[in-house]
């Protein structure tokens, strides 16, 4: 390994320790910092967990992964084939539309309201905005063209969904409703007092002013921000139903068996919509516990009966080893062989605009 590479993965890089390494499954010392409930079945008392019987990764894993990974190389700019879009002020309640803003960053039109995931703004995720990944395009909506936002998703507290400075912003601007599982208040009041934050747990279900209901569901996935808080928030998919429609959002998940797509088609029978993650998969040794990869994301989308899906989480910010275009040449590959047209699932890119077909 040359001597540049060695120091940016081992050395500034170790900030994936934090992020992205064997912190998925560890436990730390100490008292939870951001939440204190009763225990439940993926709550000890300190840790959250997907199961009781979830594996720990050892360092070596991560450490490994880091130093004799195939890596492949990103191009400095990942341009996409879309200009950047100027979102309407607002739709009627009976029109769907989603716009990509980039990697977990959605605009989600529906119920007459403006909805953003995840929003994320910053040139890099990370704890220090001069090292770490970095944006390999611009957002797909530029902030000053976002319309009025109602509701803020963050589905759980890793640097690339959970944004502080691009929240900060958006409080000051719109004074949204933020919702997000527990324990990831206190992480936005620590920064922004302001914010109008309710945190949930699964199987909680919010009541927006509008009528929207917001229902908090399981993934399979992990939190931390740094190297002593793992797995001390919660970690959440989002399901948001309407009048008109269902549509149902993950920000991060490992597959699995599938039992949480499974357990959520029983639960609400269908929806029009699945956002699914499709990036951040490769290794599969490494990340298959925390990212399911592109057929991955067509099993789900089959369990649980969505009607179309959205891919996102791929191609701007590379965070693990899969080439930057390998998740949407994947994604159609899966559909292929399941018999399905590519127009069933669709890997967004920044500025593409998709709407419901009537």
């Amino acid at each position: 390994m040359h001597r540049r590479n060695f120091f940016k993965w081992t050395g500034l890089g170790a900030l994936g320790l934090a992020l992205y390494g064997c912190g998925r499954n560890n436990k730390t010392s100490g008292q939870n910092r951001y939440y204190s409930g009763p225990v439940t079945d993926h709550f000890d008392g300190t840790y959250f967990y997907n199961s009781k019987d979830q594996v720990t990764a050892p360092m070596s894993d991560l450490l490994k992964w880091k130093l004799f990974g195939n890596r492949a190389k990103w191009p400095k700019h990942f341009v996409s084939p879309y200009p950047a879009a100027v979102p309407e002020a607002s739709l009627p309640s009976n029109r769907l539309k989603v716009t990509m803003i980039g990697h977990a960053s959605l605009l989600i039109q529906m119920h007459g309201l403006n909805i953003l995931t995840d929003p994320v703004y910053s040139e890099r995720v990370s704890p220090l905005q001069y090292i770490g990944p970095w944006r390999h395009n611009p957002p797909g909506v530029a902030f000053e063209a976002l319309p009025k936002i109602d509701i803020v998703l963050v589905t759980h507290n890793h640097y690339d969904h959970l944004d502080l400075a691009t929240l900060a912003r958006l409080v000051v601007r719109d004074k949204p409703q933020i919702y997000t599982p527990l324990g990831n208040d206190t992480i936005i009041h620590k920064e922004i007092q302001a914010a109008d934050v309710q945190t949930g747990d699964w199987g909680d279900v919010f009541m927006h002013k509008s009528g929207l209901k917001i229902h908090v569901e399981p993934c399979q996935h992990w939190s931390a921000r740094g190297t002593n808080d793992r797995r001390m928030a919660l970690w959440s998919a989002f399901v948001l139903e309407s009048s008109h429609h269902k549509v149902y959002h993950i920000g991060d998940t490992g597959f699995g068996t599938g039992d949480n797509y499974r357990k959520v088609a029983s639960k609400h029978g269908g929806f029009d919509l699945g956002i699914l993650p499709i990036g951040a998969y490769e290794p599969r040794w490494f990340m298959k516990e925390a990212h399911q990869n592109p057929a991955e994301a067509v099993a789900g989308l089959q369990l649980c009966n969505a009607r179309y899906g959205l891919g996102h989480h791929w191609g701007t910010f590379q965070l693990t080893d899969e080439a930057v275009e390998a998740p949407k040449r994947a994604l159609a590959d899966a559909l292929a062989k399941q018999a399905l047209t590519e127009d069933r699932f669709t890997a967004l890119q920044p500025g593409q605009v998709w709407q419901l077909p009537v």
